[in-house]
C-alpha cells in the first residue's frame, strides 16, 4: 500500500535529480566568466522550476483548505515537501549568493530576484532538509487540525451534544445583548486553543531552525527581512503607530464601553470584557450601531449577488472580467449545514499557477461583512491578475511587500463602502442618506480600533515567541498582558493556564510572523485612497466615488502591475508623493475625533435595572 506521501516523495525526487542537480559552475571565477548570460539562465531555470511546482503546492494546498481529509492532508505534505526541497537546495542558495557577489554582471532586476530566491529559501534551506522535512508535515497537520476543529457548547460525558459553527459564535457575539451567553459562546471559540498549542510548541522551534539554517535570529526575523528591515526598525515602527493612534483609539474605546454598558445592562467598566466584544478577538467591535439600511437591503441579495456586484465594481474601472475559471474552480459559498465536507472558514484568495488560475475561497451569505469582504478579496484576485505579465519575473510576482495585498483589498473595502457607490449599488433605498459620523464611527469601530491589535498585540506575541522564544507555559499570560496593555480589554474570567488563546487566531498557524503586514497595510491604504480621492476624483475622501472612473482604474492598474520589481518604500513614494506614515488615516478620521470628545463628555446613563424574570 502506498503511503499518502509517496507521490510527494517521488515529485521532490524528480525535482532534485533533474533541477537541483544541475550541474553548476565549478568555481566562483567560472561563473563570473559567464557574464550576464550566467545568471540569465539560472533565473529562468528558477523561475520555470518555482512555477510549475508552486503550482503542485497550491492545488494540494487548496484541496485540503476546500475538503479537509487525511488523503488531502497528505498529498499537500508532499508537494509542499517537493516546494520546499527545491527552494532550499544547496544548489539555488550558494548560486544565488554567488552572482549576488559579483554584483557587476547582473541588473537591477535579477539582483532582486536573487535577493527573493533566496529568502525563499530561508524558509526551507537544504542544509537541513530534516528540520524542512518535519516542519512541512507539522504545518500540514495542525492545519487541518484548525480547519476542522469542532466547537462544541454544551458537552454530556464527554461528547459534544451541542456543536456550534464559527459563523454561529460571531453571530451571538455581533448581536445578543445576553451577557451570559455572550461568554459561552465566547469561551467556547477558544476551545481549538487546547488542541493546537503543544503542535505550535514543535512548530515554533522548527521554523526558528530553518531561519537560523539561513543565518537569522529567528523566523520573526526572516519574515520581516522580506521589507528590507531590521526587527528593531519593524518594532519601532509597530510601536510608533500605535502611539499615535492612542488618542483617538482611547475616545473610541470609552464610547464603546459606555455603549456596551448600556446594552448590556451593566456598570461601566475601566477595561473592556473581551465577551463584550462582537468579535471573538475584539480586533473590531461590531454591533454597537443601530442597523444600517444596507441591513435589510443586502439581506434580500443572493450570496451569487454579492462576489458579482464586487467583480462589477471593478469592471467598471477599466479591470478585465474575471477569467471563467475563477467561477469554476473557487468555492465561494457557506457550505450547507449538513454537508459532510470541511473547509477552512477564513476568507482567501489564491494564485494557483501564477499566471491565468486565481481563484477565492469564502463562506459568502447575504450581509455587510460579506459585501465587504468579497470586494476586500477580489482586490488579491486583481493584483494578481495585474502583475501576471511578462515584465514580472514570476518569482516577482507578487505584492511589492506583502503589506500592500492587504492594503489594495482593504482599499477598495473603504470605496465599497461610500455613500454614492452604495446608492449605485441599489444597497442604499433613494432619499436616505447616511449620517457622516455615524458612518465614519462604524468604520472606524472595524478598522481603526484594529491596529492596536495587529501592531501591539500580533506582532509583540510573536515577536516574543520567536525572538525571544518565550515558553510555552506563559504564551496565555503573556497574550493578555498585551492584550490589556494595547487594547484595554481583559478576559470574563482567569484562563487557564494551558490554554493557549493566541493559537485561536488562524495566522498564528498558517501565517505565522507577519500580522504587522495588516498594520502596515492600514496606513497605505489609506495614503493611497486619499491620493485618489483629492489628486484623481477631487472630492472629500470621506465622500467619494470610484465607481465607473477609469483614470482611478489606471492609475491603480499601473501600482499594481510592477508587484515586486520595484522598492516598496520608492513605489509608494512615487504613487502618493510621501513616505509611510498614519497622516492621511489620522486625517481621514479628524471630524469622528471631535465628535467622540463631544459625546464622551456627556454624563453617563444610570444603569438600567433588568427586570427579573418569574419561575
Amino acid at each position: 500500500m502506498r503511503s499518502r506521501y509517496g507521490w510527494g516523495i517521488v515529485l521532490a525526487s524528480a525535482v532534485l535529480l533533474g533541477g537541483c542537480t544541475r550541474p553548476a559552475p565549478d568555481t566562483r571565477a567560472e561563473q563570473q566568466s559567464q557574464g550576464g548570460r550566467g545568471v540569465t539562465d539560472f533565473l529562468r531555470f528558477y523561475n520555470e522550476t518555482y512555477q510549475r511546482l508552486s503550482a503542485v503546492a497550491n492545488e494540494a494546498d487548496w484541496r485540503a483548505s476546500t475538503n479537509v481529509n487525511e488523503q488531502n492532508i497528505g498529498a499537500r505534505i508532499g508537494a509542499n515537501e517537493a516546494q520546499a526541497a527545491f527552494q532550499g537546495s544547496r544548489y539555488i542558495i550558494e548560486t544565488s549568493r554567488s552572482y549576488l557577489a559579483n554584483r557587476t554582471n547582473a541588473t537591477d532586476l535579477e539582483f532582486r530576484q536573487l535577493d527573493k530566491i533566496l529568502l525563499n529559501a530561508g524558509e526551507s534551506p537544504g542544509t537541513v532538509p530534516d528540520i524542512v522535512s518535519r516542519r512541512v508535515a507539522a504545518e500540514a497537520r495542525l492545519s487541518a487540525l484548525l480547519d476542522s476543529f469542532e466547537f462544541c457548547l454544551e458537552k454530556r460525558g464527554g461528547a459534544c451534544v451541542k456543536p456550534v459553527t464559527p459563523n454561529q459564535i460571531d453571530e451571538v457575539l455581533r448581536s445578543s445583548a445576553d451577557v451570559e451567553e455572550r461568554r459561552r459562546y465566547w469561551e467556547a471559540s477558544k476551545q481549538s486553543g487546547f488542541a493546537l498549542k503543544e503542535g505550535l510548541r514543535e512548530l515554533r522551534t522548527l521554523r526558528n531552525r530553518v531561519a537560523q539554517a539561513l543565518g537569522y535570529s529567528s523566523y520573526f526575523h526572516l519574515q520581516v527581512a522580506d521589507y528590507g528591515m531590521s526587527v528593531a526598525d519593524l518594532m519601532d515602527l509597530m510601536k510608533r503607530t500605535v502611539e499615535q493612534v492612542r488618542p483617538l483609539y482611547s475616545e473610541l474605546h470609552l464610547w464603546a464601553r459606555r455603549r456596551m454598558a448600556e446594552k448590556f445592562r451593566q456598570p461601566l467598566p475601566e477595561t473592556m470584557p473581551a465577551h463584550w466584544s462582537g468579535n471573538r478577538w475584539a480586533q473590531d467591535w461590531p454591533g454597537l450601531l443601530e442597523a444600517v439600511p444596507m441591513d435589510e437591503a443586502i439581506a434580500r441579495k443572493s450570496p451569487e449577488w454579492i462576489v458579482q456586484q464586487a467583480e462589477r465594481f471593478y469592471v467598471s474601472m477599466g479591470f478585465p472580467a474575471l477569467p471563467k475559471s475563477f467561477w469554476e474552480r473557487s468555492d465561494l459559498y457557506e457550505l450547507p449545514a449538513n454537508s459532510t465536507r470541511k473547509k477552512n472558514t477564513h476568507a482567501s484568495a489564491w494564485h494557483i499557477d501564477l499566471e491565468s488560475d486565481v481563484r477565492s475561497l469564502m463562506s459568502v451569505t447575504p450581509n455587510m461583512y460579506w459585501f465587504n469582504t468579497a470586494h476586500h478579496e477580489l482586490g488579491h484576485v486583481y493584483y494578481y491578475i495585474a502583475y501576471t505579465n511578462p515584465r514580472v519575473p514570476v518569482v516577482l510576482r507578487e505584492g511589492a511587500n506583502r503589506a500592500f495585498h492587504e492594503a489594495v483589498g482593504d482599499l477598495i473595502s473603504i470605496a465599497a463602502n461610500q455613500e454614492q457607490y452604495l446608492k449605485q449599488a441599489g444597497l442604499l433605498p433613494g432619499g436616505r442618506t447616511l449620517d457622516k459620523n455615524q458612518r465614519l464611527l462604524s468604520e472606524a469601530l472595524e478598522n481603526f480600533v484594529f491596529l492596536p491589535f495587529a501592531a501591539g498585540v500580533m506582532t509583540s506575541f510573536e515577536h516574543d515567541l520567536y525572538e525571544k522564544n518565550l515558553p510555552a507555559a506563559e504564551w496565555n499570560q503573556r497574550w493578555w498582558q498585551y492584550v490589556n496593555v494595547y487594547q484595554g480589554v481583559t478576559a470574563p474570567a482567569p484562563r487557564p493556564n494551558d490554554a493557549c488563546d493566541a493559537c485561536t487566531k488562524t495566522h498564528i498557524i498558517d501565517d505565522p510572523a507577519q500580522y504587522y503586514d495588516y498594520a502596515v497595510a492600514s496606513l497605505i491604504k489609506y495614503q493611497l485612497h486619499d491620493f485618489i480621492a483629492r489628486r484623481i476624483l477631487n472630492q472629500d475622501p470621506r465622500d467619494c466615488n470610484y465607481y465607473g472612473n477609469k483614470e482611478v482604474g489606471r492609475w491603480l492598474q499601473d501600482l499594481l502591475a510592477a508587484g515586486a520589481t520595484r522598492d516598496w518604500r520608492t513605489l509608494l513614494r512615487e504613487k502618493t508623493g510621501e513616505d509611510l506614515s498614519s497622516r492621511a488615516m489620522l486625517e481621514y478620521f479628524a471630524p469622528l475625533a471631535e465628535w467622540l470628545k463631544q459625546e464622551n463628555q456627556k454624563p453617563v446613563p444610570a444603569t438600567p435595572v433588568a427586570r427579573r424574570r418569574g419561575n
